[in-house]
């Protein structure tokens, strides 16, 4: 291993989140360096049209997108390492964060690696992603306007979803597994009253359907075991989401689900250590909310230490 430099802020993660923080740093003078990941990028590199993101009327595909915020950052001069993060030690002055080939040294960090949305693990469905198969509804909704779809899931997750194709799409399906849902009663009874909302219960999906894009679905009845088939324009799997922070478990303060807890929008329980975008953020998880949080976290970052 070949120690560095001291770095005054290493950033984590290199999504909408972690490329807004480098742009604002090097803009600052804070020299940033940016440990990107072998999967660089977040979710926007698993969706195509991305056409909420502000400043692009005619929208944008997602790696495009991110591909442009990278260029940016580097214009800057901001520095980056295309390798995962092992291991970070945040219990001595400076940090250590250990990559795959270095052990990374810094004053201050920003913890920007986002949470991955969980799939149902069908090749099927790996190979229909971004083509009617989607994990976001606000990210991909509108392209299904009039359409019939089915949501995957039976939690908050998924009836947040289901809210909120109700009032784009001609027909939300709900696919679970069980015979009752998992979610808040409020949100059960907010998706029970749309009209336009249909159930079906014990079912299980086992196969998806199409070739450039989806086209239905086979269907598994997790009681008597039948087959069956259905025709849909759209599928979103929403069986919940993952924060990246494997790497941070006895290092900082994280929630029962493994989300960064955060103060004050940015600050975790460590000094010094600030998070920014989905992998403290389990509620809006938008790639415009993420860039913000970005920002914020830089300017805390840099206040800190001017302080030190």
């Amino acid at each position: 291993m070949e120690k560095s430099n001291i770095e005054k802020l290493i950033i984590i993660g290199s999504g909408p989140a972690g490329l807004t923080a480098a742009i604002y740093a090097s803009r600052g003078g804070l020299d940033p360096q940016v440990i990107a990941g072998r999967e660089a990028g977040g979710q926007l590199m698993l969706t195509t049209d991305v056409d909420d993101f502000p400043g692009f009327p005619e929208g944008i595909q997602g790696p495009e997108l991110m591909d442009n915020m990278r260029k940016q950052a580097e214009r800057f001069n901001t520095r980056f390492v295309n390798e995962d993060v092992l291991s970070v030690d945040l219990k001595s002055r400076p940090f250590v964060i250990k990559t795959e080939t270095q052990n990374l040294l810094a004053q201050s960090v920003i913890v920007a690696t986002g949470a991955s949305a969980m799939w149902l693990g069908l090749e099927s469905e790996t190979r229909l992603r971004g083509k009617g198969v989607s994990a976001c509804a606000v990210c991909d909704g509108f392209f299904f306007k009039g359409k019939n779809v089915i949501v995957i899931g039976g939690g908050d997750t998924a009836m947040r979803e289901v809210n909120y194709l109700s009032k784009l799409c001609n027909k939300v399906i709900v696919v679970h597994r069980r015979d009752s849902l998992k979610a808040q009663l409020a949100l059960q009874e907010l998706v029970k009253s749309k009209p336009n909302v249909e159930f079906m219960w014990n079912t299980e999906v086992n196969e998806f359907i199409g070739q450039d894009k989806i086209t239905g679905v086979m269907l598994k009845n997790t009681q008597n075991k039948e087959i069956s088939q259905l025709d849909i324009d759209g599928v979103f799997v929403a069986i919940g989401h993952k924060p990246n922070t494997d790497f941070l478990k006895g290092q900082i303060d994280l929630d029962e689900k493994g989300y960064i807890v955060v103060k004050d929008e940015t600050k975790t329980s460590v000094k010094g250590v600030f998070s920014a975008g989905d992998v403290s953020d389990f509620h809006y998880r938008q790639g415009v909310t993420a860039a913000g949080a970005g920002c914020k976290a830089t300017f805390d970052a840099e206040e800190y230490l001017e302080k030190l």
